[in-house]
């Protein structure tokens, strides 16, 4: 049997993730601190708000958020593939924490600027460069590798839960309170994230001995020769780039489609960024389910069609309820797509160099994001605010498209890629 149809298998037999033990604590610190990071990500763009009224200026601390990833991604999952992902993990959430905390003192006696609104975003997004890729390579170590696929659902559908159902509606009591208080918590969050981390019994990392001379960007290159050697995860991630070119259009010009061709108010706005993340939860809730039956190949194409048509109801259909429900199931098909997209990672990806395969993916599937919020905006402006959906239909059709070799490959038993 190859690796490959090893995978396959693996799907097939696929078995849920016990809550005891590590994994239990990796969700309680997922959980704790999607919900800090939802409650500061809400509140920012308030205060960057009430600090100015440039529009680009304010839209300076949203873009921030992305570049770290471009400038500093490959070098995070180098630098994860060579240190103890657990002590990595627990100390970039306490120097988030103390420095979230040191920004809440800033607001709270009358310190904060634009400046230092981007100075935080810039920081906090470099340390996430390395936190994500570390934790996405921990997780084998926590889990039986038949329980991948439910142990993905399970923390990116509670990151939704708590960044986008919980913490968002609370922001502006918080605010009313006090100002800095949402900061204050984000802080406590990271800090207490940090514990139960610290708190995991796995065993240290068996990183292979290097060779002198072998430095960061010899092992970023190769994670980049690894991601591009292995047919399926290649694939992959060229499909996610040119979705997500889509999905930048798509969040850059939503708000512009609801006022602008809906003409509708800021409640039919919050109940369609509601309706995206209560299809998230449910995307996560049956993606255990389509991937046992469809496989995650197929599950991810499944999940890309139906994302494509409801970019095009979004673009044609000028009703309301049509938004709503069509963005219900592009969250659900997204968190199946994310989902099958983690799980394919660590299965295929060597141990020793899933850090760096994470990082090349992530890198080059964030890249189209700024770049569709840009064409989004030009499309819009040149004809009509509709236009961006429709466009991000098109991405999404070329994405579907880009990835036909890869179920192929899948089912041709092609063994993955092993080698520097």
């Amino acid at each position: 049997m190859t690796a490959s149809d090893t995978a396959e298998a693996g799907v097939k037999g696929a078995r849920s993730v016990a809550w005891r033990g590590g994994f239990g604590r990796l969700w309680g610190a997922v959980v704790l601190s999607s919900f800090g990071d939802g409650l500061r990500k809400a509140a920012l763009p308030l205060l960057a708000a009430s600090l100015t009224d440039d529009p680009l200026l304010i839209a300076s601390v949203s873009a921030c958020g992305y570049l770290p990833w471009l400038v500093f991604g490959l070098l995070g999952g180098a630098i994860a593939d060579r240190v103890d992902q657990r002590r990595a993990m627990w100390r970039v959430d306490v120097a988030r924490g103390l420095l979230v905390a040191a920004f809440a003192l800033a607001v709270a006696f009358g310190h904060a600027s634009i400046g230092l609104l981007i100075a935080l975003a810039l920081v906090l997004t470099t340390f996430q460069t390395l936190f994500d890729n570390a934790a996405t390579a921990l997780l084998p170590a926590l889990v039986p590798r038949d329980a991948l696929g439910s142990a993905n659902a399970r923390l990116l559908t509670a990151q939704q839960l708590a960044s986008g159902i919980l913490a968002a509606p609370v922001v502006p009591f918080l605010i009313a309170a006090a100002p800095a208080l949402p900061y204050g918590i984000d802080a406590a969050t990271y800090l207490a994230g940090a514990a139960l981390v610290a708190s995991l019994r796995v065993p240290a990392p068996g990183h292979p001995p290097r060779s002198g001379g072998v430095t960061l960007r010899s092992d970023i290159a190769g994670g980049l020769r690894a991601l591009w050697r292995d047919r399926v995860l290649r694939c992959l991630c060229a499909s996610t780039a040119v979705g997500n070119v889509g999905i930048g259009a798509l969040i850059a010009t939503l708000v512009v489609l609801v006022t602008g061709w809906l003409d509708a108010g800021p409640g039919t706005y919050a109940a369609t960024t509601t309706a995206y993340a209560a299809g998230s939860l449910a995307g996560g809730a049956v993606a255990g389910r389509l991937a046992r039956r469809l496989g995650r190949v197929r599950g991810i194409l499944l999940a890309g069609t139906a994302q494509t048509a409801a970019l095009v109801a979004m673009g044609t259909v000028r009703s309301g309820v049509a938004l709503v429900v069509s963005m219900t199931l592009f969250g659900a098909m997204g968190m199946l797509w994310n989902v099958n997209t983690h799980t394919l990672m660590q299965e295929r990806a060597p141990a020793a160099m899933l850090g760096r395969i994470s990082a090349a993916f992530r890198t080059m599937a964030i890249a189209g994001a700024p770049l569709g919020a840009v064409l989004g905006g030009a499309v819009a402006a040149l004809w009509g605010p509709n236009t961006p959906m429709l466009l991000a239909a098109a991405l999404f059709t070329l994405s579907v498209l880009a990835l036909t070799p890869a179920l192929k490959s899948a089912h041709s038993g092609q063994t993955p890629q092993t080698t520097r």
